[in-house]
């Protein structure tokens, strides 16, 4: 008897450390693009500093699929908490190709962006676009390894991982994922109403 419950003590002391590691990443993550949106702010002050350019419709587009990702796997970690694996796994196959359409989305609006005359670097570049394209650049970097991370979730699901009692690979996957969707949603806001 105590054997088990020192298996299970271990097994929650591992779960907690795993837990602790995602924060202390999100937390870094937190400080980095705090760092870079307080450089657009300080910037903001110079002369060459663009106060009138228009985000690209491509990014309030992302915006909502990387919203309607995280509902998506919310209602996928839900159902595969109540043991209902298949369903469970439908809503992550629909949550990763949310996630691919959010970076096609992305990559649409540095389109637009450049198709308006705004480029990230060269003559015609501006230092406030150059810093749009950097920022959310780097969000997609995170987007595409918290796909990775789906990735893994959901084959650890097809492999039969998860259920009731057994979720906290499932469970670092979504907060990672609404981390990455709440990041997204301040950068846009941020971008849309700091000038």
């Amino acid at each position: 008897m105590s054997e088990k419950l020192m298996e299970g003590s271990l097994a929650d002391k591992k779960g907690r450390a795993k837990k602790m590691m995602l924060w202390f990443g999100i937390v870094s993550l937190l400080m980095s693009f705090a760092g870079w949106t307080s450089a657009y702010i300080v910037s903001s002050s110079r002369e060459d500093w663009m106060r009138d350019y228009t985000l690209p419709v491509a990014f309030w587009v992302s915006t909502a699929l990387i919203l309607l990702s995280s509902l998506t796997y919310w209602m996928a970690t839900r159902e595969v908490s109540q043991d209902r694996q298949k369903t469970g796994t439908l809503w992550l196959i629909i949550t990763l190709v949310l996630g691919v359409s959010f970076v096609i989305s992305q990559f649409l609006g540095f389109s637009q962006m450049i198709a308006m005359g705004y480029y990230f670097t060269g003559p015609t570049s501006n230092i406030t676009l150059s810093y749009i394209f950097l920022i959310a650049v780097v969000h997609v970097v995170h987007v595409v390894v918290g796909m990775i991370s789906l990735l893994v979730v959901l084959f650890n699901q097809v492999k039969g991982s998860y259920g009731p009692g057994k979720m906290l690979g499932m469970e670092l996957g979504i907060t990672f994922w609404h981390f990455l969707d709440i990041l997204w949603i301040y950068l846009v806001l941020f971008f849309y109403f700091f000038r």
